[in-house]
């Protein structure tokens, strides 16, 4: 059943059943032989039926959560077996919002040195994605926003606190400013985010609570895109100062702090709350305690 169960998850995951059997490796017909089958073993209709994929029917959709318990365990099973054998192994993969992208090595780094048979795969993905990625078991965790409306079916480890600066081309108008109000920085051209990244919806908020709105002729998903942009002199942007520490040589950029108020957003590690864990999230997550350890925060 365990096979089934996971062509199933290829189609919640597609909402296709072409694309789901071209990710799973099988043909559509063995798809949807599986679907049908499971169908019969338990007696309820999964797939809305239709000339195309229409959905899951209520009955599919309680199925499907329990198809991702099922098939989660029992590659952390395998995972687990593994890892009493040789230690840990495999692929660690890893949703992260973009802003977060230049400190990952900092969980990364540790856990390559002392596990030479893990891999890893860092994404870089919008927030909503992670989540997504996590419930359908496309990711095994996530370096995100911890918002407190964050389900409860998730654990968490804060890392750090997100704080903002406008960041320009040095030698300009700003060039001895140690720190600017929102108001002032919302009267600067500026290129931001696209309005799907969290980080873009954070800045505008926060604007809209100076009392300014912003309407950037330039936004883009790419932060490099943004970067490149500003070191022409003609743009500015907004972003979290760590970032901007990681990114950029010295002399090549000036980050100003932004006040009025001073505001910052916690970056943390998300993962599904089970136990016992996957052997590569247990590592993974102990590498996160660490952290949280010499930064003063801890686990949630």
């Amino acid at each position: 059943m365990l096979d089934k169960l996971e062509l199933l998850l290829a189609l919640a995951r597609e909402r296709h059943f072409g694309r789901a059997a071209e990710s799973a490796g099988v043909s559509q017909p063995t798809l949807s032989s599986a679907v049908k089958s499971l169908e019969e073993q338990l007696g309820v209709l999964l797939v809305e039926r239709g000339s195309r994929f229409q959905g899951f029917t209520p009955e599919g959709e309680r199925i499907l959560d329990w198809a991702r318990r099922l098939v989660s365990d029992a590659r952390a099973m395998r995972m687990e077996v593994q890892a009493l054998k040789k230690g840990p192994a495999g692929n660690l993969r890893l949703g992260v919002i973009p802003t977060a992208l230049p400190f990952v090595s900092e969980l990364i780094n540790p856990i390559a040195i002392r596990h030479q048979e893990v891999r890893f795969s860092v994404h870089s993905m919008t927030s909503d994605q992670i989540l997504k990625g996590i419930e359908n078991l496309e990711l095994d965790a996530g370096v995100s926003y911890l918002d407190p409306s964050l389900p409860a079916r998730f654990s968490t480890v804060m890392l750090y606190e997100e704080r903002y600066s406008l960041l320009v081309a040095p030698g300009g108008p700003l060039k001895d400013r140690t720190e600017i109000r929102w108001t002032e920085a919302a009267s600067i051209p500026l290129c931001l985010l696209t309005p799907d990244m969290q980080n873009r919806r954070i800045v505008e908020r926060h604007l809209r609570d100076a009392g300014v709105e912003v309407a950037p002729r330039l936004e883009s998903n790419s932060l490099i895109v943004l970067h490149t942009h500003v070191r022409s002199g003609l743009w500015a942007t907004i972003m979290p100062a760590r970032l901007l520490e990681s990114m950029d040589q010295p002399g090549m950029m000036q980050a100003i702090p932004i006040v009025e108020p001073t505001v910052s957003h916690a970056i943390g590690l998300i993962m599904t709350r089970r136990e016992p864990l996957p052997a590569l999230v247990g590592v993974l997550l102990a590498e996160a305690r660490k952290n949280a350890q010499r930064s003063g925060h801890r686990p949630t």
